[in-house]
């Protein structure tokens, strides 16, 4: 039977990309005491576990940001631009009359 040396190049790559990094877990009362610093290390990217009694509960992370495309100026979300040429035209005085003006 052969067994993998543990020492080698293999098997050092391996293990460190087989490796999980192990979240922090704090208890739930100094999870309240100290969320705001909590939650500045989730949003640098740390994950956090919160126990109650010892036991995992929640989980704190960052939240990825938004991909959304930035708006361009003069267009709405569809792309329309066009305004009609009467589009501040007094109106009809039928309309006028249903508005009891």
């Amino acid at each position: 039977m052969m067994v993998a040396n543990p020492h080698s190049a293999h098997a050092k790559h391996a293990a460190k990309t087989t490796r999980m990094i192990k979240p922090m877990q704090v208890n739930l009362y100094e999870a309240k005491t100290n969320l705001s610093s909590l939650v500045e290390r989730a949003a640098r990217g740390e994950e956090i576990v919160i126990a109650k009694a010892g036991k995992p509960m929640a989980r704190l992370t960052h939240i990825a940001s938004s991909t959304r495309a930035s708006r361009m100026p003069g267009k709405n979300a569809l792309g329309i631009t066009y305004i009609a040429d009467d589009f501040d035209a007094p109106l009809p005085e039928e309309v006028l009359k249903d508005f009891g003006i």
